[in-house]
C-alpha cells in the first residue's frame, strides 16, 4: 500500500495525494484503507521513511569504494537522481518532525544521511563540525536537486555542467576545512595567524 502510494505521489505530486487518490489506485474504497494506515499524516510518515530508506540504498551503493571527491559526485549524483527520478516521495521527506529517538522517521533519516557521512569522514574534518559539514553538503545538493526538479533551472547552460562545478565547489571547500594536524593549537594572540 505505501509503494503504490509513493508511486502515485511521484505521478502526481506529493501535496496532491489523497486516501481518495490512493484507493482509486489500487481499487478499493477509501474507507477500506483505514485496515492498513492510520491516516493520512500516518501516510505520509510510511511514504518519507521508504524513500530514507530507498534513498540510503542508491547513494550508499554509488559511494561504494569511492572516496574523497569521487565519493563526494557519487553520493551528490545518487541523490540528484533520486529526487528526479522519485520527487514525490522525496518531498514527503521534507519538514517532518519525529515523535521520538525510536520514531521509524528518525530511524530512517539517519540511516538516509548515512552515506553522506561515510563521504565526509574520507575528509578528515573535525567530528566538531561534522554536523556542519553535513547540513551545508545536505543544502547544497538538495537546493540543486529540487530546482531542477521543479523546473527552476531555466538558463541555457548545461545542467550537467553546473552540477559538476557545484561537487568542485564543495570539494574544494571540504578540502579547505580538512583538519591537517590534530594536535596543532592555534595561538589566538599569534599576529601571523
Amino acid at each position: 500500500m505505501v509503494v503504490a502510494a509513493a508511486d502515485l505521489a511521484d505521478e502526481i505530486g506529493f501535496s496532491e495525494l489523497t486516501m481518495g487518490r490512493l484507493a482509486e489506485r489500487v481499487g478499493v474504497r477509501a474507507p477500506s484503507l483505514y485496515k492498513h494506515i492510520a491516516s493520512q499524516d500516518d501516510l505520509h510518515r510510511r511514504i518519507a521513511a521508504l524513500a530514507f530508506d530507498e534513498a540510503a540504498d542508491v547513494i550508499g551503493t554509488a559511494v561504494q569504494g569511492r572516496a574523497g571527491r569521487d565519493a563526494l559526485a557519487a553520493a551528490a549524483g545518487a541523490l540528484r537522481d533520486f529526487v528526479l527520478t522519485h520527487p514525490g516521495r522525496y518531498a514527503a521527506t521534507l519538514g517532518l518532525t519525529p515523535t521520538g529517538p525510536d520514531d521509524p522517521i528518525m530511524l530512517a533519516s539517519r540511516r538516509g544521511i548515512g552515506p553522506f557521512e561515510a563521504v565526509l569522514r574520507g575528509y578528515d574534518i573535525d567530528p566538531q563540525e561534522m554536523t556542519h559539514a553535513l547540513r551545508a553538503v545536505r543544502s547544497v545538493f538538495h537546493g540543486f536537486a529540487s530546482l531542477q526538479a521543479s523546473g527552476g533551472f531555466q538558463w541555457s547552460a548545461d545542467l550537467g555542467e553546473s552540477f559538476d562545478y557545484l561537487i568542485d565547489l564543495v570539494d574544494r571547500g571540504l578540502r579547505a576545512t580538512t583538519v591537517t594536524d590534530p594536535t596543532a593549537v592555534t595561538d589566538p594572540t599569534d599576529p601571523h595567524r
